[in-house]
């Protein structure tokens, strides 16, 4: 099949590629729900060598760049308690962690969590965390424009492939909140 976006050797629907995805984001795939067939969703084999952005997009197509998404870890805390969500923005953006996340999380102070604490919480391979299969009651924040995109690339869990997502799909994903403004320039 030709990916929807960008110049991928191969792609595939997600869910004819659940032994390419980590195990999390393959019971996501499989137990899908929402308005968004999971077959729209799309795995792209990409090389993990050329992971970099200006790289990957040299590579995969120029116009990936203003159609990709990172998903980042945070962690909110008050007192002695702290929250960790996920953030979804366009790679063109930054989070506005200190600002909208902080607030949203309702945190004295929120910042980016460790790298050893977003792939231990996720299971997912850092440089690879995808909003597709976190855990179970997590806030999931996304930026608005992201969701107004008809495709997006995120991770798929590992430094190896890439989910091409229909943007409206970012909007069903368990615990997910749309924002305006969580991505900044």
């Amino acid at each position: 099949m030709d990916a929807p976006i960008g110049h991928f050797d191969h792609a595939t629907p997600a869910p004819d590629a659940l032994d390419e995805l980590i195990r999390p984001v393959a019971e996501a795939v499989r137990h899908w729900s929402g308005s968004v067939p999971a077959d729209q969703i799309v795995y792209v084999d990409t090389d993990p060598r050329w992971a970099d952005t200006a790289v990957f997009v040299e590579r995969y197509g120029r116009e990936l760049l203003e159609q990709s998404a990172n998903c980042v870890v945070v962690a909110g805390k008050r007192g002695g308690e702290s929250t960790l969500a996920a953030c979804v923005a366009l790679s063109t953006t930054r989070v506005d962690v200190n600002g909208v996340v902080r607030r949203r999380l309702g945190a004295r102070k929120a910042s980016f969590a460790s790298m050893d604490t977003a792939t231990g919480e996720t299971g997912m391979e850092y440089g690879g965390i995808t909003p597709i299969g976190l855990p179970d009651g997590w806030p999931l924040l996304v930026d608005s424009a992201v969701v107004d995109l008809p495709y997006v690339l995120v991770g798929s869990g590992r430094r190896r492939g890439k989910l091409l997502v229909p943007g409206k799909a970012f909007a069903q994903l368990p615990g997910a909140e749309v924002l305006e403004g969580l991505g900044v320039v």
